[in-house]
């Protein structure tokens, strides 16, 4: 269930039974357990008839029921670098890291025969690292890149060079194809992160 709220964003009791195959009733009971446990709430949403609807989502707390790529010992060595090498030492240090990110994707990428195989292909990368990624087709022709988890998020928190090195990492990788854009940021409030993908003439 949490990772069906992760991966979709907020839903109604009734989909989440359809999509489990088990009784909105006991849906329910799952649902209000997570809630007493602080880790899911609800909105409720009006409809043109009929009762409201309750749309339940992840609260915050949710996030460490779901990787941390060891979050304690990654913010400990962030702490220790700028310490050791100040900001500009630190920033160095972040800069190489993406261009060695750069240069591994690039490598598993420049096989792909089109946008699409592209994004599905990293899509595919980043979900084996514990982004749970997916690709969303758009009328317009563009695309959303979708990272509905963030297993660097406490890390990142405490390094916002970080996120901004991860979007370096994706503008680098789609430069010759596509224009990136950040649409939704985990670190901001978001529940997920996602970028808009605008491929070029």
């Amino acid at each position: 269930l949490q990772n069906l709220l992760k991966q979709n964003g907020p839903m109604e009791a009734a989909a989440l039974a359809e999509i489990m195959g088990i009784s909105a009733m006991a849906v329910r009971q799952h649902l209000y357990a997570l809630q007493e446990d602080g880790l899911i709430t609800f909105d409720t949403v009006a409809r043109p008839k009929g009762r409201p609807a309750k749309l339940w989502q992840l609260t915050p707390g949710a996030n460490k029921i779901f990787p941390d790529a060891h979050a304690e010992l990654t913010t400990g060595l962030i702490d220790v670098m700028r310490d050791t090498f100040g900001e500009d030492g630190l920033q160095k240090l972040l800069d190489k890291r993406a261009a060695q990110q750069i240069s591994d994707y690039g490598v598993q990428l420049d096989a792909a025969s089109s946008l699409d195989t592209k994004l599905a292909l990293f899509a595919a990368l980043r979900t084996d690292e514990g982004y749970m990624a997916c690709v969303e087709h758009k009328g317009d022709g563009t695309y959303l890149f979708i990272e509905n988890h963030c297993p660097i998020c406490v890390a990142a928190t405490s390094c916002s060079g970080l996120c901004a090195m991860e979007l370096d990492v994706f503008t680098a990788l789609f430069a010759k194809s596509a224009a990136v854009i950040r649409t939704d940021h985990i670190i901001a409030g978001a529940r997920r992160c996602a970028y808009l993908i605008t491929p070029t003439p």
